[in-house]
């Protein structure tokens, strides 16, 4: 068994795509995964379950959300390891003078081809700033993320891929509560 982080996007916004988190954790109950966790509304579930890709899982739970709940959800899935890494390679909590409310993590579906990243390399975004690291995008917003042009929108349109947002603080929550379950 292993320990994975789903981070759903678009649930429970705007009152759009409404799934109340007793209803998600009995769906991936029925996925056969154990330990299941949420973690606050936003569609962060940590559950265990027989070793297998990522990407297989994603598919899995974007297709069973479509059958139970009737929309289309974007899921992206980490382990324990990938979110263990992003967290130790955060660049703006490395340089230690960056307010931490303010660092966000964009998970990409995927890597970008090059030609797309070119895209938005050479914008001028700041004050805020962004690095990219193969399918994530650590986030500087000193104004907010909600006053950023560097959003999900953004990144998907320019890069090609899904893409979601969490802040972080929740990152590391979802760290210690993947941690806690992978230890049961």
């Amino acid at each position: 068994m292993k320990t994975y982080i789903s981070i759903l996007r678009g649930i429970n916004v705007s009152g759009k795509n409404l799934i109340k988190m007793d209803a998600l954790r009995q769906m991936y109950s029925g996925l056969n995964f154990t330990n299941i966790q949420s973690y606050i509304q936003s569609g962060n579930v940590i559950f265990r379950c027989n070793k297998s890709e990522p990407e297989e899982l994603e598919k899995k739970i974007t297709e069973k959300i479509l059958k139970e709940f009737g929309f289309d959800v974007p899921v992206i899935v980490k382990d324990l390891d990938d979110l263990k890494t992003v967290l130790q390679n955060n660049p703006f909590v490395k340089k230690g003078n960056e307010d931490i409310t303010k660092l966000h993590v964009t998970f990409l579906s995927h890597e970008p081809e090059s030609e797309n990243i070119a895209k938005i390399t050479n914008g001028k975004y700041l004050p805020d700033e962004f690095v990219m690291k193969g399918k994530t995008i650590y986030l500087f917003c000193p104004n907010g993320y909600g006053k950023t042009k560097l959003t999900n929108t953004f990144f998907e349109n320019k890069l090609r891929c899904n893409a979601t947002t969490r802040n972080w603080k929740t990152i590391n929550e979802l760290f210690n509560i993947a941690g806690m379950v992978n230890n049961n």
